[in-house]
This record gives structure tokens, sequence and C-alpha cells, in this order.
């Protein structure tokens, strides 16, 4: 038997039996040590393996030619042995079963057997007795039977791929998560089954570099459609690794893919990041909204939090009454006129142009979804975008045609609420987003517009208050002066930047007898209608006192009083008298910056006068000083908005004014109040600026 085994295997030429089996051992024969015996008719051994050696401890040439009963078998089982064996030679059948023998030590040993009769060519008959130790055959039987029901019994898909990666086996798990068959598969090429989209070179790589380090690939997430899947079904998530697989020898067999579907995980986790991502705009919208009382300002950084995470394109529009202070009553079969404050697209886009251009009001009919949306005050969700819909969303045909070149394929819009009363609405439109929106965006999109609104009707309330203060402030300024012969004068007076309050400064000028004119400009402390008002009841007081002929100290002195009683009880005023007969001005201050004088031939400089208290601190006396005046002599009086800065100290700036007016030479009044407040004023200044300037006529 030994001849038998050895000798093929040497003799196979190139391809053969030879070529196949020249590597190293590392079957499952060579795991379970397969032993051979053969014994003729007589019993005597004819053939002994090498496997039988050490088995049996017994040489080839210490067994052979020896009964194989005396050699082998205990006396007590002799009997039973000759009974089998002369059962095997006389009617040929397999006996199979386990038996102790007798080792060359003495020792027993517990075999797995297979016998079988043999034939020659002569006709002789022969015994062939294959064996194993039973132990290492259990061993064996259990790791098979524990590795084929897990293979078919687990919930996990498994796949066996030979080395061209070609399935050689998969498992029931495995067949329903493609969705294809076994025999479907077996034998196919990896991108045979799947489609090349899915299945690309990365994956094959991946495979192939499993084949050749044999390092394995972990718990690698993907995102799939299977390929026995029905049409419109929904993408699955896997998570697959990648194992090659060796035999005892190391010889690479192939490679082992397990799948796990993670679906529901995966769908649990895109959830839990969504949620997170909802909290994180929330958040962000709290701290980027409202930054400033300016209510287009406002509605941009509204437009500006929900794209791109939220919409491609989203507009903030409110009803046109609800701007002009108006109560926002729609009839059922009514139109809405409504004004865009503010437009903003993740990327450019001709969905832009249709929307409504940010200032300028649009009519909308009873139709349109907008309006449906501000006059029920719910949101209106069209998920999914039609050539109707887009008649119902656009403004006009050509809007609708701008919307569907565009790709707006999702539309959502949510109303804005402050206080219980609707202000518009929170239009979003998707286009390169291809999911459309969601009852989820729906909430996402209401907390976003709720908490947006009440900024919004903060600052359109801060509007309209505003509004009215400027309104009371301007109506309090005085018209511009006629019948001065002996003076010329330009005046100014600039409100405070857009989101700041109206201040209480102002101007006057104030024709007195003997041909003397008084020149005022003060500034009340604070801002809003209570500055305003106290700013028109100290000009008027002003007035009044003026025509008593007091010297500006003295009248300071009364303004002081009349301040103290007011709210806001604090402000700050230059009161200058000219007397052309005099050839001079006298000048008192409280507080205030000091005015400048221009001479020709000279630098510009700021007069040198006592320093007063504001006004209304009360207790403390007021000076004047008289400053000659001539034929072209300018005096300018300014307030301090504008030469005040938060980055520059006061003296810089007083500086810059000087610089300024020498720089005019013969300019007229009015174009250096011009150049003067574009040089000085900040676009963004919080306070409100006066200006006055007079010049001597010849």
């Amino acid at each position: 038997m030994g001849g038998t085994q050895d000798g093929p295997a040497d003799r196979g030429g190139a391809g053969g039996v030879g070529a196949v089996n020249s590597g190293p051992a590392g079957g499952l024969l060579d795991v379970l040590g397969l032993g051979a015996v053969v014994v003729d008719a007589e019993g005597l051994i004819v053939l002994w393996s090498p496997q039988a050696e050490g088995l049996f401890g017994y040489r080839a040439e210490e067994a052979l030619g020896r009964s194989a009963v005396g050699l082998m078998v205990a006396e007590e089982h002799r009997d039973e042995v000759l009974a089998l064996f002369a059962q095997v030679m006389g009617s040929g059948d397999l006996w199979a079963g386990e038996f102790p023998v007798r080792v060359k030590d003495g020792s027993s040993r517990l075999l797995e057997f297979r016998n079988v009769r043999l034939t020659d060519a002569r006709g002789d008959h022969f015994a062939l007795g294959l064996f194993t130790e039973q132990t290492a055959l259990r061993r064996v039987e259990r790791d098979l039977a524990l590795s084929v029901r897990l293979v078919e019994q687990s919930p996990i898909g498994l796949a066996v791929l030979d080395t061209g990666l070609r399935y050689v086996g998969v498992n029931a798990a495995l067949e329903r998560l493609h969705g294809v068959p076994a025999d479907r598969l077996v034998g196919r090429r990896l991108g045979e089954v799947w489609p090349s989209s899915v299945i690309d070179e990365t994956v094959e790589r991946n495979m192939r570099g499993v084949l050749a380090t044999g390092a394995p690939l972990l718990d690698r997430r993907i995102v799939v459609r299977p390929p026995g899947a029905p049409p419109g079904a929904e993408d699955r998530a896997w998570s697959v690794s990648l194992y090659r697989l060796d035999d005892v020898g190391g010889r690479v067999l192939g490679v082992a893919i397990s799948v796990i579907d993670v679906t529901d995980r995966y769908r649990a986790t895109r959830e839990a990041d969504r949620a997170r991502d909802r909290l994180t705009l929330v958040a962000d919208a709290s701290v980027r909204i409202g930054t400033t009382l300016d209510l287009e300002q406002t509605a941009r950084e509204l437009a500006g939090v929900a794209v791109p995470e939220l919409a491609d394109v989203a507009a903030v529009d409110v009803l046109d009454a609800v701007l002009e202070g108006r109560p926002a009553r729609l009839e059922d079969d009514g139109p809405a006129v409504i004004r865009a404050l503010a437009v903003a697209a993740a990327y450019p886009t001709v969905a832009v142009e249709a929307a409504d251009r940010p200032g300028e009001p649009a009519h909308y009919g009873a139709d349109r979804l907008v309006t449906r949306c501000v006059r029920s005050a719910r949101p209106v969700l069209v998920a999914e975008v039609d050539a109707d819909a887009l008649t119902r969303i656009a403004r006009d045909d050509k809007a609708v045609a701008l919307l569907a070149e565009a790709g707006v394929h999702s539309y959502l819009a949510v109303p804005l609420i402050a206080r219980g009363e609707v202000l518009g609405a929170l239009d979003l439109k998707r286009a390169r987003n291809e999911l459309p929106f969601t009852e989820d965006d729906v909430v996402l999109a209401s907390e976003l517009a709720a908490r947006a609104a009440v900024c919004i009707d903060n600052a359109r309330l801060y509007r309209q208050m505003r509004e009215t203060a400027l309104t009371l402030q301007r109506s309090l300024l005085p018209e511009p002066p006629r019948g001065l012969a002996e003076l010329q004068v330009a005046s100014r007076y600039q409100p405070a930047g857009a989101g700041s309050e109206v201040g209480g400064d102002w101007f006057d000028v104030i024709p007195l007898e003997g041909r003397r004119t008084a020149l005022v400009v003060g500034d009340v402390m604070g801002s809003g209608i209570n500055a305003a008002t106290t700013m028109g009841r100290l000009r008027t007081a002003t007035q009044t006192l003026a025509r008593l002929a007091l010297e500006p100290a003295e009248l300071l002195r009364h303004l002081d009083e009349i301040t103290s009683g007011l709210d806001p009880s604090l402000a700050t005023c230059v009161y200058a008298v000219y007397d052309p007969a005099a050839g001079r001005a006298c000048v008192a201050t409280a507080g205030h910056p000091p005015p400048v004088l221009i001479r020709a031939g000279e630098r510009p400089r700021l007069l040198d006068l006592p320093v007063g208290p504001p006004l209304g601190v009360g207790g403390v006396p007021f000076d004047s000083a008289c400053v000659p005046l001539g034929p072209g002599d300018r005096l300018v009086l300014y307030t301090d908005g504008l030469v005040e800065t938060r980055d520059q100290d006061i003296d810089t700036r007083l500086e810059a004014l000087l610089t300024l007016l020498a720089d005019e030479g013969d300019a007229s009044l009015e174009t250096t109040c011009d150049r003067l407040l574009r040089e000085l004023r900040h676009p963004a200044n919080h306070d409100d600026v006066a200006l006055l300037l007079a010049r001597v006529e010849p």
C-alpha cells in the first residue's frame, strides 16, 4: 500500500496529479493522519504505510509478512476480528467502525477503521484497512458539523470566493440578503452578480489585497441596493468583513465574506445625526439671527441660516400691511401683498431670479401656496413639485420657467408668527439637494421661523418706533432761516445708523433784535422718543430765552434748571450770539465740544472757551467768552456724533476735523457740510449728528 500511495504521486507528470499535489502536505487526510494496511487472503500483511508505522509503532520491515491479527489485535478480540475479516473477504462488503488495537509497546489504542476487499488482475483478494485515531476523527467531525451548522443556520450572510473571485459557496442568509438563489451565484464572478457601480475597482482591489497579505478587512460599512432587489426598493446598509482562507498547510484557498445587515442601526444613526444637526442648526440660529434691530439684516440672517443645511434657496417674505403697521387681515378668497426682505441661495442658480426682488411688493392670488401659508398660519409642504405646483409657487409664467430650469423639485413654506400675529412666511426650495422635504424638515423650519419671527417683529416694531421718533425729531428742527443779511448758514441733521435709535441732537438759528443772530447746537443724552421730546422742549425754551436778550452764560443757567426737570435730564449745548455791530460772537458751552473758527489765512482752530458742565447737573456756574468775527470768518458748530468713534481717541478725531476744514478753502458751506459728514461719519455710527456752519457776509 505504501508503494501504491507514494508511487503514482512521484510519477505524475507536469499538469498531472503529481503537479497538483507537489506542494506541502496540508489536506484533511494529513490532519487525520490516515494510515493504510493491505492484508492478503491468508491474513498476512503485504503493504504497510508510514502512517501505520506512526500509529502502531512497527516499521515496515517489522510488519510486512506477519499476521495482521497476531500483530495488531489483542488476544481477547482475535475471534471477533477473524470473523469480520472472513465477512469482508467473502462478501466484499465494507465494514466500518471503531476498534481497539494493540500497539508495539503493548498498550491499547482505539482507532476508527474502514475495511474493504480489493481484487487484483489475477482475481486474488486482499483486504484494505484504512484507519485513524478516533480522537482526531471525532474532533474533525465535531468541527465540521459545527462549521456546517454555523454556516447554514447563521443569520450572518457568508460566502466563499476562490482566488479568481468566483462564488464557491453561499449560505441561506446571504441568499436572502442578495435576493439571488445560490445556483445563480456559485461559479460566477463577483462583477457578474453586482452592478459595476457597486462593485468597483476599489472593492476588487481590497479583496485581492486580502488574498495577497492575509490581513482581514473588518466591519466596512457600505450602502447598497442588493442585486435581486425589486425596482424602487430602498438601499440597505451592510457591515462587510473579508478574510483570507488558508488550508492547514498554508495554501491560499480564497476569500471569505461575512455580511451583516445593519440597516436599522444605520438608519437610527443617521436619524441621530440628523437630530444632532437640527439641534446644531437651531443653536446656530439663536446666535446668528437677531444680531441687530435692522429688519432687513435680520431677514438676511434667517435666510442665511436656512441654506444650505435646510434648503437650496430660501426667501423671507413679510406681509406689506405688517411693514406699514396695519393689521394683516386676509380674506379667504383674497390676494396677499407680500414684500420680500431677503433671498439666499446655496449656489448660483436662476431660481434666485424667480424670487421676488427684496424691497418690492408682490401680489399673490388666493390660490398661491405662500398665500395659503400666511392665511392659514400653517406650513405648506409639497414634497414632490410637479408642473401644476410650480404655477402655484411662482409669481408669474417667467418665474415658473426659471424654477423649472433650476430643477426645483420640493417646496416648503412655514409661517412667521410672533405674538400671535402672522408676519409673513419663510419660503424654501430644493433643487440640487435630491431629498424631498419631509415632516421632520417642517418641524425644523417651523422652529427656525418661530425663533426668527420674534426677532423680525422686534426689528419691525423698533423700525416703527424709530421712524416715529425720527419724524418727531425732524418736525422739531428748524426750517432754513430767512432774512439773515449778516450771516450765511448751512445745516445738516443725520440720524443714527440703521439699527440704532434716534437721538436728541438739534440745531437752531434764531434771529434776535439789533440784527444779532443766535446759533445753537445741542445734544440730549439718551435716544428714542423721550430724547426727541426733551430736545423739542429745550429748543422751545432756548428760543424763548434767546428773545429775552440774555447773555449766553445766563441763558445756559436757565436751560440747566429746565433740563433737570426733564427725562432725560442731561444734555450738552453750545450757544453763540453773533453781533455784527460789535463784530464779535459771544459763546458759552455746557459740556459740549468746542466750535471751530475758520479765518482766512489761518489754520482752523478750536475755540478756547470756559468749560461748563452739561445741562441738568445744576449748581455749577457758566461763563462766556467773546471772539472777534469779521467778514469771511466761519464758525462750525457740531455734536459729538460727528467726531467720536469707538476705535480712535477724541483728540485724533478733532485733528481730522481741523485738517478737513483747512482743505476746504473757499468751498461753499453746503459743500463743506456734505464733505464733513461723508468723510468723518461712519455709516454704522450709533449716534446722530447735528451740524451748523455760519459765515459772516461782507
